[in-house]
């Protein structure tokens, strides 16, 4: 092989993809899932029962958490080709502009908004239309909601109510505001990252995909990485990688692979019996996540929301025969259908708390069935303050990592979280959806002073999934990887993923990995280039 991947996620599904392209260049790919041939995951709101059940799911778990009450934080991440674009709630959000100036501004040149806007508009196809902020033709096909639900609009105006601007691009010009979102969707059904980059091309010869095959280690040669060994079937195999080894097995798992490779910190290598190949001090290091809590209300009587009644199933048995005959009706729903991007306080430069409305009561990341039918809203905290870290548990290659986001640890998080869930209640009671006569379930409704809601948040908040910063981009001392995705001190060794951002974006994190993915395929097609002009340029100095 060229260039072996390891993992089928976001930005590893782009990779094997665009590098394919060139049919003088073999390309594998190793997924430690399985193909993405389950119904659920094509359905959109297959999510729901993928979300009890924990198919396609590593199903991970936090180490108790200080600033969560002492509670372990529940980690979903897709584990089949896919990774987690086949599970998650399918919005596109890319994160505010200022975000990747950021980036750029610590010194990762070219990673800039105006560098990385191409490569947004190059993965997408937006049914709306090409504009300076949009592509169209690109692989991944991004859309309004083809049945949207009545209740995302209420939500919508209960926000302009409350004194918040209403936006219907949170991806142009002003992504501050409130509105609905779009989805990654195709013909009412998922867009998920594998669906619109492998599907299309499972075909090229020189395309591989190993799915069942989990990495277990990153073969070195000195300081140069070579192939990878993976498990498949039960069997430990090996495949080897002429020019490049990327990984692309998210936040978690590459720091993690890389660390049982021997390339992470010195000490705690050795901790785990593990040979230091590389001390690298910053593998694993600025784990941090979009922490988040949701208040509940109970609208019986609203019996066209999503729930657990009479009504909720037969409302499921039509949503079915309509999915089926037309991919239309309640089975195209993302369930968080609105939102918005909203500020804790005015003195705040940008956004920094995130509204998801779900048409539905969402209890435990959806892995409770609670009886009845109401609506439920999320507010996250965008820019957290707190750090955490991902470390080993042992040299086990099939042990989960200790995932520690650190959550609430720095105080400025919470207090900003408690200004977040005001501004969220705040909304709900507004007459658009007051209205409706609903009821906030007790176990928030108690909490009306500060200190009562942030006891609330310590006992109710966990993530929405956004883990990122484990291999940080820069050229620091815990810095991992370079400008250009390479992992310091070894050669042929990449990472592109979400581990890769020195600071979370303000947004939902799939379109950034999918971007990643976009980049690094372009600068492995550099590197390539500039191998083949300098051989010529040897060939020609010895024929001379």
């Amino acid at each position: 092989m060229d260039y072996v991947i390891v993992g089928g996620g976001s930005a590893g599904c782009v990779l094997a993809a665009r590098l394919s392209e060139d049919p003088a260049v073999q390309v594998a790919l190793l997924e430690a899932g399985p193909a993405d041939r389950n119904v659920l995951l094509h359905c959109p709101a297959g999510l729901a029962v993928l979300a009890l059940t924990g198919q396609a799911n590593w199903k991970f778990e936090t180490v108790p958490q200080r600033g969560l009450d002492g509670r372990r934080g529940y980690v979903p991440r897709g584990k089949v080709l896919g990774g987690s674009s086949s599970i998650n709630a399918m919005i596109y959000t890319r994160g505010h502009p200022a975000d990747y100036d950021a980036w750029a501004a610590e010194g990762n040149a070219g990673w800039g908004w105006e560098d990385v806007l191409p490569f947004f508009k190059r993965a997408e196809h937006n049914e709306r239309g090409a504009d300076a902020f949009h592509g169209t033709g690109g692989p991944l096909n991004v859309m309004d909601l083809r049945s949207p639900h009545r209740f995302g609009p209420v939500f919508v105006e209960a926000a302009k109510q409350a004194g918040y601007p209403q936006t219907r691009d949170f991806n142009g010009a002003t992504p501050d505001g409130v509105g609905l979102y779009q989805v990654t969707h195709r013909n009412g059904e998922r867009c998920s990252a594998a669906k619109a980059y492998l599907t299309p091309n499972l075909q090229r010869p020189n395309l591989h995909i190993l799915t069942g095959a989990q990495a277990t280690r990153v073969l070195l040669e000195g300081r140069r990485a070579v192939g990878v060994r993976y498990r498949q079937d039960g069997q430990d195999q090996e495949v080897r990688a002429r020019r490049e080894v990327v990984l692309s097995a998210g936040a978690l798992l590459s720091p993690q692979l890389l660390m049982l490779s021997g390339i992470g910190p010195g000490g705690h290598l050795r901790e785990h019996g593990i040979p230091v190949l590389h001390d690298l001090p910053g593998v694993g290091r600025n784990l941090h996540d979009h922490v988040d809590v949701v208040q509940v209300v109970d609208a019986p009587h609203l019996t066209d929301l999503l729930g657990v009644s009479m009504a909720g199933v037969a409302n499921a048995v039509k949503g079915i025969l309509e999915w089926r005959r037309e991919r239309r009706g309640l089975l195209t729903t993302n369930f968080a259908e609105a939102g918005g991007f909203i500020r804790s306080s005015p003195e705040e430069a940008l956004p920094d708390l995130q509204l998801h409305f779900v048409i539905g009561k969402l209890v435990n990341h959806g892995r409770r069935i609670v009886p009845g039918h109401g609506y439920s809203c999320h507010v996250c905290l965008l820019r957290p303050r707190s750090r955490g870290a991902l470390t080993l548990a042992s040299a086990d290659p099939f042990a989960p990592p200790r995932i520690d986001p650190d959550f609430l640890g720095d105080p400025d998080d919470l207090r900003r979280l408690v200004l977040g869930f005001r501004a969220m209640r705040r909304i709900l009671e507004q007459p658009a959806l007051a209205g409706y006569r609903g009821r906030e379930l007790a176990a928030s409704a108690a909490a009306r002073d500060d200190a009562a809601i942030a006891a609330f948040i310590r006992g109710h908040a966990d993530t929405i999934y956004h883990p990122v910063g484990t291999c940080r981009m820069g050229s620091g001392s815990l810095d991992v990887v370079d400008a250009q995705l390479r992992v310091h001190g070894i050669e042929g060794l990449r990472v592109a993923d979400a581990s890769i951002m020195p600071r979370i974006v303000g947004g939902n994190t799939n379109a950034p990995a999918i971007m990643i993915g976009e980049k690094a395929a372009d600068l492995l097609g550099q590197a390539a280039k500039r191998l083949r002009v300098s051989a010529s340029a040897a060939q020609n100095a010895v024929a001379a």
